[in-house]
């Protein structure tokens, strides 16, 4: 994608959110899966969206938090390829926890305990940071040119041999390129 002047598009914003809101919650259900479903009879929505689940004071909570904790990073490697861009990564990395909070408040109530918000402002912090420097990254990874480079050459070398006769100024007919004289 070129970058170049900024087009508002609504269309193109919602549907990162869409994407980037369902990768995170695959990611976040998939760890959820692995580190927590092996320690409950029954694996539900309560753990990705109650904030009595992210409790420090049993194992399954260390592992529900260690869960959100690299679903943030998994959603920092996401943004780099829906979003592309690090001056977005904040932005659609606080959108996500925004809608994550408002889920989490129509599923299991106003969220009183102290460990959902530093688990939740840490995981923004992840997802951002990491989602930025990862862009930055890749916005100053050197372009290779050197095919270009090749391929312009020999174009121009080209047109010098049609159009170009070394010694002259106007047009002579086209040279040959191995010893510069015109064909007999």
């Amino acid at each position: 994608m070129f970058y170049g002047a900024m087009v508002w598009d609504p269309w193109l914003i919602v549907s990162q959110i869409v994407c980037l809101q369902c990768l995170y919650y695959l990611a976040l259900g998939l760890l959820m899966a692995l580190l927590v479903g092996t320690r409950v009879p029954r694996l539900t929505l309560l753990y990705l969206f109650d904030f009595a689940t992210l409790t420090p004071r049993t194992t399954t909570g260390w592992c529900v938090i260690a869960a959100f904790l690299l679903a943030a990073a998994a959603g920092a490697a996401f943004m780099l390829y829906v979003i592309e861009r690090a001056k977005k990564c904040l932005d659609f990395a606080a959108t996500l926890y925004i809608i994550h909070l408002f889920i989490c408040i129509v599923y299991g109530g106003w969220p009183a305990s102290v460990t959902w918000w530093v688990v939740n402002i840490a995981g923004l912090a992840i997802m951002s940071l990491l989602g930025e420097y990862l862009c930055i990254r890749r916005e100053l990874k050197e372009i290779p040119i050197s095919r270009l480079r090749a391929s312009l050459s020999s174009e121009r070398e080209a047109e010098a041999s049609t159009y170009w006769m070394p010694g002259c100024l106007s047009f002579q007919g086209a040279i040959s390129p191995e010893d510069g004289r015109p064909p007999e």
